[in-house]
């Protein structure tokens, strides 16, 4: 696979994301978080997905840096990142801190699992196979 780019002298690693739900698509950026267990996805993202903040398919406890708070869960029709498609993706719902422009979750190791990450920081490269 094809390496990804990315500014390897500061700050997080951001990763191009695209979705789907039942009513709609979008396209957003994620921080790579191999510190993260679970993926999450801003709640305004399910929303105009199409999803009910209202009707979660569950509740999942998670642990952040001050609290354990009860999140709901949604299955995504289809997450795609690094050009690889999960269909019935599950990501925890949380409202973040608007941290930066269109970055809208954390893409966690549930992502990851299964596969091979390169991390280059010298040549600020990536590769995900």
């Amino acid at each position: 696979m094809s390496p990804f780019s990315f500014h390897s002298g500061s700050g997080p690693i951001l990763i191009d994301a695209s979705a789907s739900g039942p009513e709609n698509s979008l396209d957003f950026r994620l921080i790579l978080d191999t510190g993260a267990t679970t993926s999450l996805i801003d709640r305004d993202v399910l929303i105009h997905l199409g999803y009910n903040p209202a009707a979660p398919s569950r509740r999942v406890d998670v642990t952040t840096g001050s609290s354990v708070e009860r999140l709901p869960v949604f299955t995504l029709n289809r997450l795609t990142v690094f050009g690889k498609h999960r269909l019935a993706f599950p990501v925890v719902a949380h409202t973040l801190p608007r941290v930066g422009a269109g970055i809208m979750g954390l893409l966690g190791l549930d992502f990851l699992r299964g596969h091979r990450l390169e991390i280059n920081f010298k040549s600020g490269l990536l590769s995900f196979e």
